[in-house]
């Protein structure tokens, strides 16, 4: 027979929901053309993010300005654009990783996060990229596909590649989630 105190701890943890986002965003991933790895959650937990699949040679590749401009623009509010170079549509990134860095660096001034080359779609897509469109319902369809998450670390909204960074309904999400308040820190966090 169990004791009444391991009864009731049992009944308080199993009535204490597990954040999808705790899982989503603890993945570690090696910057672009470098060694560093970054594990996400530790390095952006309790921010929004806006995660793009990119590529150089597509036709919306121009959104490289548009997301550094808004990358810019709320970072020191608590956003961050998270970049995933991939080659998945059509062979449109099919550079190595410091070529790629040097033309989105030298064309389009990027300095928001750059990630390692992934892939994006089907059944060879990244965990991540797999979680992110099992919890929409919406895969990456081609290059420039973005996914909005909150500061819990829930992926709240998926956006078409078509949709700019300056669209107004995406703007308006981000402003929306950055008025909400950062999540507490678990004690001994600093």
């Amino acid at each position: 027979m169990k004791s009444w105190a391991t009864l009731v701890l049992t009944g308080l943890l199993a009535a204490t929901p597990v954040l999808a986002g705790d899982s989503l965003l603890d993945r570690d991933f090696r910057r672009l053309a470098g060694k560093e790895t970054v594990n996400l959650q530790a390095t952006y937990g309790g921010q929004v993010l806006l995660v793009v699949n990119t590529a150089s040679k597509c036709g919306f590749t121009p959104q490289y300005e548009g997301l550094e401009a808004m990358h810019a623009k709320y970072k020191d509010r608590g956003f961050a654009v998270l970049g995933f170079p991939s080659n998945d549509f059509m062979g449109q990134e099919p550079g190595s990783e410091e070529q790629i860095q040097e033309f989105c660096t030298l064309t389009y001034g990027v300095k928001f996060p750059m990630f390692e080359k992934v892939q994006v779609r089907g059944g060879e897509a990244t965990p991540f990229y797999a979680d992110l469109a099992k919890a929409t319902g919406e895969a990456p369809g081609w290059n420039f596909h973005k996914y909005l998450i909150d500061r819990n670390g829930d992926v709240v909204a998926s956006f078409g590649s078509r949709t700019t960074p300056d669209d107004p309904k995406l703007v308006a999400e981000i402003e929306k989630l950055l008025a909400a308040p950062a999540p507490a820190k678990p004690a001994g966090k600093s």
